[in-house]
């Protein structure tokens, strides 16, 4: 590998090492690694970026298999309490706008746009009918995000160290357990279907499923990436992600995201700079959400994605990337809303 290919690769890039949004279940967040996507960068100087991702949850999962919807009714025909989910579809939209006054240091803002568009049968029982759908949109700025990256440990700039945190900017809040009052910011409430007539807060979308979760969370993350032959780089980096203040924080009032944890690896191939082929494998955890306004049962599990995408330059300092992220793997707690693909678009541009 040239050096220049090695000066791009080194470091901080557009977006963070993998842009999780904090969500109600293990697959609602893009686990792609848009920094290895664009390839790491050491050069000094502002770049702005944007990323559109599309995850369409719509089939119910539980461990590692499909399920009908109408198995889960069967829980509730058999005196039991359990969420019916129908679809969930997340449309994520980020900008990034980051800064490297060094080639030891970069410092990035990540602002997120959520579009969820989210439908349920409710607590359903057998048979299930189209007249007890209901939907609702969560719409509205996420939670911001601000990031430090290190990368002076080596002389090749390909280790990165990273400490960040994520606000809660985003709208938050549902009704409180008692189901005598709301809590939280504007917390989105349903608009069509039988949940929609019921008056509030009995109307109101799962706490987890608006566009802010509330909490103040802690990230740190490391990467290391080195040539593996003359045209193949290979790249591993991880993020760990974790609430330590939340707002909503009193007793029957209370909620706090589970933690999430991402590791992605993968090659790219750079024979031609102009347009770079590369293979991703993602893997992401997450652990139940806590709390009295939590789905704690149906919020935790591991999934695997294989990636495949390609980045190609644009014009000068622009840079556009491209992935579909296809699962091969999961193991979900209780009973989930899952995507058969997910798809990630992307623009980045050095000032």
């Amino acid at each position: 590998m040239k050096f220049g290919s090695i000066l791009r690769m080194a470091a901080a890039g557009a977006l963070c090492v993998s842009p999780l949004v904090a969500v109600a279940c293990a697959t609602c967040g893009c686990s792609l690694s848009s920094d290895a996507a664009m390839g790491y960068s050491s050069t000094s100087g502002w770049r702005v970026s944007l990323e559109y991702d599309y995850i369409d949850q719509d089939q119910l999962r539980s461990g590692s298999d499909a399920i009908s919807a109408a198995r889960v009714a069967g829980i509730n025909d058999a005196g039991g309490s359990q969420e019916v989910e129908h679809d969930t579809i997340n449309r994520y939209t980020n900008l990034g706008i980051s800064y490297t006054p060094s080639a030891d240091w970069n410092f990035k803002v990540l602002l997120p746009y959520i579009d969820r568009g989210h439908t349920t049968y409710g607590n359903a029982t057998n048979p299930i009918t189209p007249e007890q759908l209901s939907g609702a949109t969560a719409t509205g700025i996420g939670d911001v995000k601000f990031i430090t990256t290190f990368q002076g440990l080596l002389p090749t700039h390909s280790l990165g160290l990273q400490l960040g945190i994520k606000l809660p900017t985003g709208d938050y809040g549902g009704p409180n357990a008692a189901g005598t009052g709301a809590v939280g910011r504007n917390p989105t409430a349903f608009t069509t279907g039988p949940n929609s007539q019921i008056s509030s807060p009995g109307n109101l979308l799962d706490t987890s499923l608006n566009p802010g979760t509330g909490s103040t969370d802690l990230i740190v993350g490391a990467y290391y990436f080195q040539p593996v032959s003359q045209d193949f780089d290979a790249f591993i980096n991880g993020q760990f992600q974790s609430a330590v203040t939340e707002k909503l924080d009193q007793s029957g009032e209370d909620y706090r995201p589970g933690n999430q944890a991402t590791v992605s690896f993968g090659v790219r191939y750079e024979a031609d700079p102009a347009v770079v082929p590369q293979l991703q494998v993602n893997i992401s955890r997450k652990s139940s959400d806590q709390g009295a306004l939590a789905d704690t049962t149906d919020t935790a599990g591991i999934v695997a994605y294989l990636s495949p995408g390609v980045t190609w330059s644009v014009m000068k300092n622009l840079q556009a990337y491209a992935f579909v992220q296809l699962p091969i793997y999961s193991k979900l707690d209780g009973y989930q809303l899952f995507p058969h693909w997910t798809g990630t678009l992307g623009l980045s541009y050095a000032l």
